[in-house]
């Protein structure tokens, strides 16, 4: 992606590498870099540089009042930072560069990987509970709930309890089981 989607004093701005933009004031230093947040960019880091502290055009105010010699006039200019922008590679980049380097063979033996893989599934997985339920989102855990029988569901109830914590998928659930008891 040769842009990115940057947030900036409460105001978003699509970047690209380069590109100088002028801000709302930033409380950082001329020549000073900084960090905004991204919101769009697929893992790419973006940096701003402050160039310069400007104030931006004077918009002028006036008001007026018909027949009475009412008149007043106003100005105003917003304080505006010029900043310049540098889009830096994709983190994703960053770990195929740390993924090359083939780690030794010695390092590799020692480590109990296939054991926590193992427990991990049985963890996970509570019995009674339906098949591919941590996929689930919260709508199709809804939806899905609604034919569930009860053992099902008090295991769905237990698993988020325990690990998600999904306020919707904890509604869901409960309200189903109150569904089954008073038809039951």
């Amino acid at each position: 992606m040769d842009y990115a989607i940057i947030r900036v004093g409460g105001k978003q701005y699509r970047v690209r590498e380069g590109e100088t933009l002028l801000v709302d004031r930033v409380r950082t230093d001329e020549g000073k870099t900084f960090t905004p947040d991204v919101l769009l960019g697929d893992g790419a880091t973006v940096t701003a540089k402050v160039v310069a502290h400007e104030r931006g055009p004077k918009i002028r105010v006036g008001k007026y009042r018909r027949r009475t010699g009412y008149k007043r006039h106003a100005g105003f200019r917003a304080a505006v930072t010029r900043i310049e922008i540098s889009l830096g590679g994709a983190a994703k980049t960053s770990t195929k560069s740390t993924a090359k380097k083939p780690a030794p063979a010695a390092e590799r033996k020692p480590a109990p990987a296939p054991v926590p893989a193992a427990e991990a599934p049985e963890q996970e997985h509570v019995k009674g509970m339906p098949k591919g339920y941590e996929e689930m989102t919260v709508a199709q855990v809804a939806e899905g709930a609604k034919s569930w029988n009860r053992p099902m569901l008090e295991a769905a109830l237990a698993y988020e309890q325990a690990n998600a914590a999904r306020k919707g998928a904890i509604a869901a659930l409960t309200s189903a089981l109150k569904a089954k008891e008073e038809d039951g």
